[in-house]
């Protein structure tokens, strides 16, 4: 006679801890792939280089500086060779003569026309060739571009081609150059990259915070400073001289003599207007008192023009002519622009 097992009671406690564990159970049997799958998607894993092994370099922040990839080297150029985590093999280079660089673990690479990327890459080759690194990381700086020097032109001082030793803006040129002359106007234009980019702003008054100087100037670049025009007056008038005038810029008569701080009491209306013209210098009458009274046009000059006042009564000039008023404007004072 079979003998009858006795039953498992639980009470409500034990019950429930069975019920749980039963659940582990079949949650851990079956993994729950798509729940399981979504955690771990969830979570980034960083991964761990081993011990003396090195990492794969990091791009550089947008403030740092870049390799120059734009333009080639050429002879006399210095290109700083950073090699990571080796700087026994890092340095500072000299394009040769002959347009080689050479490392001081690896010899002799030739860079001749070469970018700086391209240049990484070549000593990136030989070290790995050589079997002088495993894995090189190389990045490679341009310090100086002998062959490609920054030209300054126009109404500069001294104007010329100025090597680019490190990163300058071209205030730093324009004031390499000597600075700027009476006859310089505002407005400066940068040709660069074989002239396909024109890059035109304007200077301010006294060039201590420059509208667009504070640029970087770039191996290559063409900086050229345009010339103002010049008016001149002369003769009886509160400050004669020559006032600087921007292309942009319209210059009548009677805002030429307000610049001149008007005309003295003894001065006559009876002025002088002489223009160069492609056949010569031309000499016309300013009526000033119908110009004033508006009863007259107020002619625009242009850059080269002289205005005369002569002085009430004087014969100073009646038989000279243009001669003598040339003569009187001959040494005058540049004023500042307008």
């Amino acid at each position: 006679m079979a003998q009858r097992r006795p039953k498992l009671r639980l009470d409500g406690n034990q019950a429930a801890a069975f019920g749980i564990m039963a659940m582990l159970a079949l949650v851990l049997c079956s993994g729950v792939p798509g729940r399981a799958q979504s955690q771990e998607a969830a979570i980034p894993v960083a991964p761990i280089a081993a011990p003396g092994m090195p990492t794969a370099p990091q791009p550089a922040a947008s403030g740092e500086a870049q390799p120059d990839a734009a333009l080639e080297l050429g002879a006399g150029d210095l290109v700083d060779v950073r090699v990571f985590d080796t700087p026994e093999l890092s340095e500072k280079l000299r394009v040769d003569e002959n347009g080689d660089i050479t490392l001081p673990i690896g010899g002799t690479i030739r860079v001749q026309g070469l970018t700086a990327e391209q240049v990484r890459i070549a000593i990136e080759l030989r070290l790995r060739e050589r079997r002088i690194l495993r894995d090189p990381h190389v990045d490679v700086f341009v310090d100086e571009y002998a062959t490609q020097g920054v030209t300054v032109a126009g109404e500069v001082k001294t104007p010329g081609i100025y090597p680019w030793i490190g990163k300058h803006s071209v205030l730093d040129f324009l004031s390499a150059a000597g600075g700027l002359t009476p006859f310089a106007s505002h407005t400066v234009t940068i040709s660069r990259e074989d002239r396909e980019q024109i890059i035109t702003f304007q200077l301010t008054d006294n060039m201590q915070s420059p509208g667009g100087a504070d640029l970087q100037a770039r191996p290559g670049d063409r900086i050229l400073v345009a010339r103002a025009g010049v008016v001149y007056v002369v003769g009886d008038v509160g400050r004669p001289g020559g006032y600087l005038i921007e292309n942009h810029d319209t210059v009548t008569v009677l805002k030429a003599l307000a610049l001149a701080q008007g005309m003295n009491k003894t001065a006559r209306y009876d002025a002088k207007l002489i223009r160069n013209a492609p056949s010569g210098r031309t000499e016309s009458d300013l009526p000033l008192k119908k110009i004033l009274a508006n009863q007259a046009a107020d002619p625009k000059l242009q850059d080269g023009d002289i205005v005369f006042v002569p002085v009430s009564g004087s014969k100073q000039f009646a038989d000279k002519g243009v001669t003598a008023i040339l003569q009187t404007a001959v040494g005058v004072v540049i004023y500042g622009r307008l």
